[in-house]
């Protein structure tokens, strides 16, 4: 067992089956304190104490599901989480090896980002990004299949999400800081020649990839997604969400996806969409989401977004549509896609039937089926 405390923490007796704490002088700024060891299941007590002023405190024990707190660089301002690794344990279908590329936070330290993939390292790329409140497992389905074909299939967690680092402040997260994550994890991975497939919140940061780096990607699906400037109102199921993400005190991440499929997931999968976050505090990126939504036309997104378009209304490369039957958000949004972006003409868009927003979970063997027809359909020059 590892620990690793900060120089004003007093020593601490630390048991091999105890949590961890993070822990603040009277007053103070929050200390982090990180344990490296055996599994986590019984969320025993880490005591630790203080030293400050005339004193000393002890802290109150460390919720269950307490997270592998990792310690920023020195001066640096933001704290996050990472969720401890025993949480991952047997979920189901998600037996693929954890990689990691640390990027800049934007704040003078840096996050660890997680990513899968499958498939030959040689293989043409197929980039799968997820989005809200959702993580790598929604491609589990599709990633062996892409593989299967000869593809190398890789899917990242966003940060905030999944096995990624958790900033824990909501004002952490913003539009254009995912995509300064997202960017610096793409170029360490250093992916080129990249079949683009998104869906939520992975068209929005995915697509603004696309148009800052267009050589970088032969070809895009989109799949329930879209790119708002805040120029047209967005759907009435939207503001619903948005108001309920904002509202309910209870932020079920399992039972929200399950809320937006249209087939019922076992208990297993439930669990596992909830796997990343025992608590509330791990989940600051989810519940910041539906805020960053571009939705009127002052929103700090909202031009970036409009330039973006300008790229994409120039895209002839291959783009394919791929929306589901059964999705009140994103419903017509692909109609978008095929009037502004020239790359859609002559393309076999797809509607899936049976499908609600979460398409890859209801229908992944369908979805990962048309992506690959449509690579081969579709030859890098």
């Amino acid at each position: 067992m590892h620990l690793e405390i900060n120089s004003r923490l007093a020593p601490s007796t630390v048991g091999a089956d105890r949590g961890f704490q993070e822990v603040a002088p009277n007053g103070g700024d929050a200390l982090a304190v990180t344990i490296l060891g055996p599994r986590y299941q019984q969320r025993r007590v880490l005591e630790s104490w203080i030293e400050f002023g005339s004193g000393w405190r002890s802290l109150p024990a460390a919720p269950r599901g307490a997270p592998s707190l990792k310690t920023t660089s020195p001066g640096a301002k933001m704290k996050t989480l990472r969720t401890p690794d025993d949480c991952f344990v047997d979920l189901p279908d998600y037996a693929f090896e954890p990689h990691y590329v640390e990027v800049s936070d934007g704040d003078g330290g840096t996050l660890r980002m997680h990513y899968v993939e499958a498939g030959p390292a040689d293989g043409e790329v197929v980039l799968c990004l997820h989005g809200e409140p959702s993580w790598s497992f929604l491609y589990r389905k599709m990633l062996p299949l892409f593989a299967a074909a000869g593809f190398r299939a890789v899917a990242p967690d966003l940060v905030g999400f999944g096995r990624s680092d958790k900033p824990v402040e909501r004002t952490d997260y913003s539009y254009q800081r995912h995509l300064d994550w997202l960017q610096a994890w793409l170029d360490a991975v250093n992916l080129t020649k990249i079949t683009l497939v998104c869906q939520d919140w992975g068209g929005l940061l995915g697509l603004r990839l696309v148009a800052a780096e267009p050589d970088r990607f032969a070809r895009v699906v989109v799949a329930n997604t879209a790119l708002p400037t805040g120029d047209q109102p967005m759907p009435e199921a939207f503001a619903a969400w948005k108001k309920f993400s904002q509202e309910t005190p209870k932020f079920d991440i399992g039972n929200i996806i399950q809320g937006a499929t249209v087939t019922e997931l076992s208990d297993e999968v439930v669990a596992a969409y909830d796997a990343p976050y025992p608590d509330d505090r791990y989940k600051a990126g989810a519940r910041q989401f539906p805020t960053l939504v571009p939705v009127t036309p002052d929103d700090p997104a909202a031009q970036p977004n409009r330039e973006a378009w300008g790229v994409l209304r120039s895209w002839t490369k291959p783009m394919l549509t791929a929306f589901s039957d059964s999705d009140p958000i994103m419903r017509g949004g692909d109609k978008v896609f095929q009037k502004l972006v020239p790359g859609t003409a002559g393309q076999p868009h797809t509607t899936i039937e049976g499908g609600g927003h979460f398409l890859q979970e209801d229908q992944g063997e369908v979805l990962a089926d048309v992506v690959i027809q449509f690579m081969q359909a579709t030859p890098l020059a």
